[in-house]
């Protein structure tokens, strides 16, 4: 009789040792997670009808299709305005649409990579370079903060996605020195009349 009573105790000390185990490990895993604002919740069940990617956004977006894997590195709406001279009144106007649409196929060309790319993917402080869609070659790191830099180009928000695409708004325009150049031409040009 006491023989039985020493197993039922063995059994009931396993039970408790692994109940207290499994506890613990789910206490520290909640504890690693990181905060998600109900801003962004919102915007994660809305899609992409954040303000941040901004309409000349959602049309580089409608350029690709949603069923394959891209990443595309979107210029946020700030970015259009300071470095391309897009303004969604102006712009989107019907005398300017083809010109609009022309920068932003461009920029797609310079900004998408044939392939999924998270940024909790990217080792810190080690680069990695990708093909873009005309082939431009953007070099990718991930800094200490966790930000992003594409091409000398800060991330503002990552890891976004619409269908199979990932997409990460940046803090600036990715192109290639020629297009880039066209733009300050334009601006002294500006400044000459």
């Amino acid at each position: 009789m006491r023989r039985g009573w020493y197993m039922k105790d063995s059994i009931a000390f396993f039970c408790v040792v692994v109940t207290v185990c499994s506890l613990v490990v789910v206490i520290v895993t909640m504890l690693r997670l990181p905060e998600v604002s109900t801003r962004q919740i919102r915007a994660i069940r809305e899609g992409f009808n954040d303000e941040s990617i901004g309409k000349f956004g959602e049309m580089m977006l409608e350029m690709l299709p949603a069923d394959l894997a891209f990443t595309i590195f979107v210029p946020s709406e700030k970015a259009f305005q300071r470095d391309l001279r897009l303004q969604v009144n102006r712009s989107l106007a019907a005398e300017q649409m083809n010109d609009t649409y022309a920068v932003l196929s461009r920029v797609l060309g310079f900004s998408a990579v044939p392939r999924p790319l998270y940024s909790k993917t990217m080792l810190f402080g080690k680069e990695m370079c990708f093909d873009s869609l005309s082939g431009f070659e953007l070099c990718i790191w991930k800094e200490s903060d966790g930000a992003m830099i594409v091409n000398r180009v800060r991330s503002a928000r990552m890891d976004m996605r619409k269908g199979e695409i990932v997409v990460h708004i940046m803090d600036g325009v990715i192109m290639d020195f020629e297009f880039e150049q066209s733009f300050q031409l334009d601006d002294s040009e500006e400044e000459e009349h």
